[in-house]
């Protein structure tokens, strides 16, 4: 029970990873998870964990009062405790500074057998560690994987704030597809179909005529059979809309994001990137751009062949990254194989307005300039095999005064993969969903 006794010792309370020499001699309390116990007879060492880091704790049992040693004899990895002790110096530990432990309170009893091992002693499969996410997020080596995403998330809000974006939230439950094909999950929507939400496109394409610039960060669904590193169900998008722009606008505050992040993360987490083990360089902009048409002349070199007017594969990708390191656009794509909001060249129709932002051979982002006539955009519905009547409500919008606008989704969890170097992207999220996993 978390009684006033304990909220007035909570009140006091020094974070585990703020324990440090300064502090020596000095009463401290502090309050988290049992990391781990080593018994050693007489003394009794615990590693104990909080959102900050560890300490070390030490326990010599012939000072313990007879409820502190009944809680020591019981004490399980997991258990949620409240120490009191004083801080001492010492070089013999790993952290070079100990608290001589003089009460004990076990706030909640972990099981005495875990079904899996946060301390990072016994090695386990990604199904495994997904299997057990919880526990498997305590372990130092991926909190920190979370602790700077939502850092990246909020470099990124600054950013547009910053740049004059307004944050809007659009419907995740819709009437018909954003982006038209079949990769959509239908949900029962009272006594009709409705559909989760692959974009926010057509919405914030609207909302430019209201705001300007709008961006959405915020979770959309895809209904891909592909079951790939890089493939997932449940996503969050990085989406901007500008109205006023044309792609190679959007192109710039993208890349200059991107930078932001970057530096945002060398200034202000350097902790969590040691705990991972990375050293992060502030990319350079604006990034590299090729064309569609000098990536295939690059492939044709390489004795790889792309027929003109089709998207590029994996094995297409990794071949172009053996040229391009770090992050570079691909722009100008055929229009046939981009959607129908993305806007043909004025000078050569076939090819559109439309770049993809690449990490090596990673897809990080896609966008372009928007189609703004009513008459084009309908047009183009056509060609897609789309019927328009299911477009009414955007195509209206498109007779109240479309200015040119322009715009981009980036996928933030591809982005995390990038920063923290893991290759499968189930790593940087919390509770994945892919086709085999719907739990926990």
């Amino acid at each position: 029970m978390f009684d006033e006794k304990l909220k007035r010792e909570f009140a006091k309370r020094v974070l585990a990873g703020e324990i440090n020499d300064s502090l020596d001699g000095k009463h401290v309390n502090v309050f988290g998870w049992v990391h781990e116990v080593r018994d050693l007879g007489k003394l009794v060492f615990i590693v104990l964990r909080d959102v900050s880091g560890v300490c070390q704790v030490v326990f010599r049992r012939d000072e313990l009062d007879e409820s502190a040693l009944k809680a020591l004899n019981s004490l399980s990895n997991e258990s949620v405790v409240f120490v009191h002790g004083v801080v001492a110096k010492q070089p013999k530990s790993r952290l070079g500074v100990e608290i001589v432990g003089e009460t004990l309170k076990v706030l909640s009893q972990a099981a005495p057998r875990l079904e899996y091992d946060p301390t990072e002693k016994v090695s386990a499969s990604l199904d495994v560690r997904l299997k057990h996410r919880i526990l498997d997020l305590r372990r130092q080596k991926v909190k920190p994987i979370f602790i700077l995403g939502s850092a990246v998330l909020k470099a990124l809000r600054d950013f547009l704030y910053g740049r004059g974006f307004i944050e809007v939230r659009t419907p995740k439950i819709i009437g018909s597809a954003t982006e038209g094909g079949a990769e959509l999950f239908e949900v029962k929507y009272f006594d009709r179909v409705a559909y989760l939400a692959q974009s926010p496109q057509l919405y914030k394409e609207q909302l430019t005529t209201v705001f300007e610039k709008v961006f959405e960060i915020g979770p959309f669904f895809r209904a891909e059979q592909s079951h790939t590193r890089r493939h997932i169900s449940e996503f969050t998008s990085v989406d901007i809309e500008q109205a006023f722009a044309d792609m190679d606008d959007v192109m710039k505050t993208l890349e200059e994001a991107i930078a932001y992040v970057y530096q945002h993360l060398v200034n202000n987490h350097q902790k969590e990137l040691s705990m991972l083990g990375l050293t992060l360089k502030v990319p350079k902009t604006p990034f590299k751009r090729i064309t569609y048409d000098e990536a295939v002349g690059i492939l044709e070199k390489d004795g790889i062949s792309l027929k003109w007017g089709e998207d590029f594969g994996t094995p297409h990708l990794r071949a172009l990254a053996k040229h391009f390191h770090g992050f570079y656009f691909i722009t100008g794509f055929p229009t046939e194989i981009k959607p129908f909001y993305i806007q043909p060249s004025a000078e050569n129709p076939s090819i559109s307005e439309s770049f993809d932002l690449m990490y090596q051979w990673l897809e990080l982002a896609s966008g372009g300039t928007r189609v703004n006539e009513h008459s084009v955009l309908r047009e183009r519905l056509i060609q897609k095999g789309l019927d328009p009547k299911q477009f009414e409500d955007h195509l209206k919008v498109f007779e109240y005064g479309m200015p040119v606008h322009a715009g981009w989704g980036l996928g933030f969890e591809r982005l995390m993969m990038v920063l923290t170097r893991h290759t499968n992207i189930r790593e940087v999220i919390v509770f994945p969903r892919d086709r085999f996993r719907l739990t926990p």
